[in-house]
């Protein structure tokens, strides 16, 4: 979902807006949308001085034995506070992430451990913890709401996890490590970035595309123009490499790319310099010993205190007991797949690289469609208004083209209203750039909370990464962009149509994070929706809608190798819990080493199992470079909740509005204003069982449980 490298939990996920203010330094004006076309990185450092003082004064305030243990006396003013802080820095790294220059890098970097200092210090304040242990005992508790509530407890249990209860020297070695945590954390993600972007594959000789969509060509056509080479130029962002896996028929080219991609950042790839090894070992260490300064055995252990499932334990049951249920599916998907690729297509032995170009052909015979055909009825456009449509149908809502500074010409800005009344915006960044660091994510620029004089609306950043328009047509997307634009855009619902006033438990904020993907993972069932998809398709030359014949074969062909998808989702997150779990001491050089870790994860769950020069841990930023440490098994655990949300839909009707407000009441709306579980129970009326996500999946099993 969103890149949590610099913003604490619990606590610090209050500062992310501000009251109105003016400045001549955009990132400290308040009084509206950022300031993108002001931007320069040489405002980062004064704004942060300015900022960082503020805050600072802030807490004096808040902690001075003067000032009473109230909300109104120093929770408000410590969360606006820390609110404008959050939203200076908040900016800057979303730039670092979107618009990559040498010179942002650089000031990103220099200030990292200010920031990091200021909410580490703050995480530990004693006095500030006795301040809301006072609140929380008193009799204005009660008479609290129960989202105010809810920040108090929040708090508390952040400060916990934060070591306000430590004592010197644990103390100070906690905040090192945060501290060098959050710098590990930014290069290994500026170690992929740049790895990415180094790599390019010039091709002279028009036989070895054979195979290729011809917008995939073309694209490669003017990067080598761009670039001043003859030919066509090929590179590692996933809209350029992965055309090649699933379509060339140059063996030789695939084994080339692949070869580059699974070794980004490693120690095998083009520069040592790069290798993200040592910093996954000495992430691990860190995390390894902080979680024993916390008290806890496991930094999984620490993970799982604000998140929804109990123990890692418990996770690692409910991936063994999903792996077990798939493992029949994928055996049959992975057997079905060597014997096509050598009987049709002559490849023995399946090499990694074979793999989606041979599936590709597999599918195109089983069902008669390749994912090409289908991307010639996804214009972006036409995408969005169907979209748009079916939020405006569900929710009650009006969405419009909006007027904002963004930080690159192809980004679109947007507007949500009801009735009349504006409820959320939100900026559009769809292409993939250099500068831009890959995959999908939304973050937030602002979020909601009561004002005086009415509320502030909330402002979100949706980020895809999809090839930009080829000539002069628009942008096209295959049937799964479609379905990560989707899962954004759910994210960004949770986030914009929040009706909590109190920023702390608003939209996104305090949710548990094995819950947060609910709403995104529910939005991607619409794409299987022919009422849908009949009104955003049209092919890109002959205008005519996608045929229904073809959206059949896409339903038949649904889950084509969902087992071997499935048990690639429970390999990462078994592998990325048993990390965090098993490896207490921290240290990669001991009896097992990460990659010997991971290859014993993959020896009992996987059915493809890649090469041994295969580095995918080195590139893994969701656990390394984001909040998903001790967390990725969240995509699945929250996949039973969304499924089984959506079965309301179709047991009540997809496009039913009740089923809809009901949805926006006890989900989106609640945010994190109380547990998600009370929010799903609210909505389904029980407790969350597994079955609609086995049915999804085709892997319905008669056995059912409760998996939360």
């Amino acid at each position: 979902m969103s890149d949590a490298r610099t913003r604490p939990t619990d606590m610090t996920d209050t500062a992310r807006t501000a009251a109105p203010t003016a400045s001549p330094n955009p990132l400290l004006d308040f009084s509206g949308l950022p300031r993108f076309a002001a931007f320069e990185p040489a405002l980062v450092t004064p704004a942060l001085d300015v900022a960082l003082a503020e805050a600072r004064t802030a807490v004096e305030h808040a902690e001075s034995a003067s000032t009473p243990a109230t909300w109104t006396d120093f929770v408000q003013p410590l969360e606006d506070a820390t609110e404008r802080l959050g939203r200076v820095w908040g900016v800057v790294g979303h730039l670092n992430s979107v618009a990559d220059t040498p010179e942002l890098r650089a000031v990103y970097n220099e200030n990292l451990p200010r920031a990091t200092e200021f909410w580490t210090a703050l995480g530990q304040n004693a006095a500030l913890f006795a301040k809301y242990k006072a609140l929380q005992s008193s009799a204005e508790f009660a008479t609290l709401s129960a989202a105010r509530k809810r920040i108090v407890e929040h708090a508390i249990r952040g400060f916990r996890l934060g070591g306000a209860e430590l004592v010197s020297p644990a103390r100070e070695r906690f905040a090192e490590i945060q501290e060098r945590g959050a710098a590990l954390n930014q290069k290994f993600s500026e170690n992929v970035l740049d790895a990415t972007k180094a790599f390019t594959l010039d091709v002279t000789d028009e036989a070895r595309l054979a195979g290729l969509p011809e917008d995939a060509r073309q694209a490669a056509r003017q990067e080598a123009e761009r670039a001043g080479v003859a030919g066509w130029r090929f590179s590692l962002q996933f809209p350029s490499y992965f055309p090649v896996m699933q379509y060339g028929e140059d063996r030789s080219l695939r084994e080339a790319l692949y070869r580059a991609y699974v070794t980004r950042a490693s120690e095998l790839g083009a520069d040592a310099a790069q290798d993200n090894g040592p910093i996954i070992d000495e992430t691990l260490a860190l995390r390894a010993e902080e979680a024993r300064l916390l008290g806890y055995p496991s930094f999984a252990d620490v993970s799982l205190v604000a998140k929804m499932a109990d123990s890692p334990k418990q996770v690692v049951e409910f991936l063994r007991d999903l792996a077990a249920r798939a493992r029949p599916s994928a055996q049959r998907d992975m057997a079905e797949l060597r014997a096509f690729a050598k009987d049709t297509l002559g490849l023995e032995p399946l090499a990694a690289w074979d793999i989606p170009f041979a599936s590709e052909k597999l599918k195109e015979a089983r069902y008669a469609f390749s994912d090409n055909e289908v991307k010639q009825y996804f214009q972006l456009p036409r995408v969005l208004d169907g979209l748009f449509g079916l939020i405006e149908r569900l929710f009650d809502v009006k969405l419009a083209p909006d007027a904002a500074e963004t930080w690159h010409p192809d980004v679109r800005f947007y507007r949500i209203e009801r009735a009349g009344h504006l409820i959320g915006q939100f900026y559009l960044d769809m292409y993939a750039r250099p500068s831009k660091r890959p995959g999908a994510w939304m973050n937030d620029a602002r979020g909601r909370k009561r004002l005086q004089g009415g509320a502030q609306t909330p402002v979100a950043y949706l980020v895809c990464n999809v090839q930009s328009p080829v000539g002069d047509k628009p942008a096209l997307l295959t049937h799964d962009d479609v379905i990560t634009l989707f899962h954004e855009f759910g994210h960004g619902l949770h986030h914009m149509l929040t009706r909590v006033d109190e920023l702390g438990v608003s939209g996104i904020s305090g949710v548990e994070w094995d819950a947060v993907e609910l709403p995104s993972q529910f939005m991607e069932n619409f794409c299987w929706e022919w009422d849908i998809v009949s009104t955003m398709s049209a092919h890109v030359d002959a205008g005519a809608p996608l045929p229904r014949a073809l959206f059949d074969r896409m339903l038949a062909a649904k889950n084509f190798q969902s087992g071997m998808q499935t048990l690639r989702q429970v390999e990462f997150s078994l592998f990325d819990m048993r990390l965090h779990s098993e490896f207490a001491d921290g240290d990669g050089t001991g009896e097992r080493t990460v990659q010997q870790l991971l290859d014993e994860v993959r020896s009992e769950v996987a059915v493809l199992v890649p090469p041994d020069f295969n580095r995918f841990q080195n590139s893994f930023s969701h656990i390394f470079a984001g909040g998903y440490a001790a967390g990725y098994y969240s995509y699945k655990w929250a996949e039973v909740l969304s499924a089984d949300c959506y079965a309301a839909f179709e047991e009540e009707g997809v496009f039913n509005p009740d089923t809809g407000r009901r949805f926006l009441d006890e989900i989106l709306s609640v945010g994190g204003s109380r547990p998600a579980i009370d929010s799903f129970r609210a909505f389904r009326g029980r407790a969350p069982t597994i079955d609609a996500l086995l049915r999804h999946n085709g892997m319905v099993q008669e056995t059912s449980h409760a998996a939360a």
